[in-house]
């Protein structure tokens, strides 16, 4: 006990050991560490559209599913409510063309018309025409993409186009912050 009689009162160790702090710094008043105040800005306001919609960056492979599961679900709900309507399976199939070179990541940006006939191929499956087994429906399949061919070449022609520009834009950027001071 004598040890503490030594020192001023307010250094005195707690039960934990360690000392207090001074009757000052507790109180705010001089010597009191102070902490930076922390400025916070408002973040910049963003467009309305941009909230609402999500902003996915798939791989080539997660792309590739995506178009694909996407399309075969497409398909089987053109044939269940629609009688299996090639127009309305065609005209589904662009959106899902556009999504899909949106939502690519840049690294994978060249997958994006490649997928998208694939997937093309896999949604026809429950919309072509399946009579007489296996050879019926690979014939319908055959027939489908020969008498679709327009959707399919304008699909590809969308992805390839989003991609590219998306692919230009990319290489500009980075060009610009090579050529950017330090």
């Amino acid at each position: 006990m004598e040890q503490y009689r030594t020192r001023p009162p307010q250094y005195r160790p707690r039960r934990g050991g360690r000392p207090s702090l001074p009757p000052q710094a507790t109180r705010g008043g001089v010597g009191a560490p102070r902490r930076p105040a922390v400025v916070r800005r408002p973040a910049p306001p963003q467009p309305q559209a941009a909230r609402r919609f999500p902003n996915p960056r798939l791989t080539g492979l997660g792309g590739g599913l995506f178009c694909g599961a996407l399309m075969f679900a497409l398909g089987s709900l053109d044939a269940l409510l629609f009688g299996a309507s090639l127009t309305v399976y065609g005209v589904l199939f662009l959106p899902v063309c556009v999504l899909t070179a949106v939502w690519i990541r840049r690294g994978d940006l060249v997958t994006a018309p490649v997928v998208v006939p694939i997937a093309f191929a896999v949604g026809l499956l429950p919309v072509a025409d399946s009579s007489g087994g296996l050879g019926g429906r690979l014939m319908g399949l055959v027939t489908a993409l020969a008498t679709q061919a327009g959707w399919l070449y304008g699909g590809t022609l969308i992805a390839g186009l989003i991609a590219s520009v998306r692919k230009v834009r990319l290489m500009a950027r980075r060009a610009a912050a090579r050529r950017r001071p330090v």
